[in-house]
């Protein structure tokens, strides 16, 4: 499973999220210096509503900073919307039930899950530049205190 590096320039995609259709290429366009995707198993579940919250909390921080958020999941937008409505999530929430972004962003394949190799959605977060390239990748990260590592890592404290 390919995993992108710092420097290398990540493709585009349109997805339906709960903010309409985003395209990636677009939003980078509109932000001042980029954006923060990030890749996550499941709506409504534990670590998922942890780290979503978190980015809700430092989204003000974070588009201060000047960068935008998005979430992707395979969830479908029933799921999404309900995520959203639920938590008070400010930012898009995309859907990709096909992992048509996932698999090539390296968000999607063999994990450990409890002990065993599993097929499944691979935490992750990657930061895109203005430039369209990697300013930084993080592949199996945890929840809790994830978002505040994100923060400090793109200079954002």
């Amino acid at each position: 499973m390919a995993r992108f590096e710092e420097g290398q320039e990540v493709p585009d995609f349109t997805l339906e999220s709960t903010e309409g259709e985003i395209n990636l290429y677009s939003i980078i366009d509109e932000a001042d210096k980029g954006v923060v995707v990030y890749f996550y198993p499941r709506a409504s579940t534990p670590g998922c509503t942890t780290e979503a919250c978190d980015f809700r909390d430092s989204l003000s921080s974070l588009k201060s900073c000047g960068y935008t958020v998005i979430g992707v999941s395979p969830d479908k937008m029933p799921a999404l919307e309900k995520f959203r409505d639920e938590q008070g999530l400010n930012f898009a929430l995309a859907s990709d039930p096909e992992k048509t972004v996932m698999e090539p962003w390296g968000a999607f394949g063999e994990k450990k899950n409890y002990g065993k190799i599993v097929q499944g959605v691979i935490r992750s977060t990657l930061v895109v530049g203005k430039d369209r390239k990697v300013e930084r990748a993080m592949y199996n990260v945890r929840a809790k205190g994830h978002v505040a590592r994100v923060r400090k890592t793109i200079g954002c404290d």
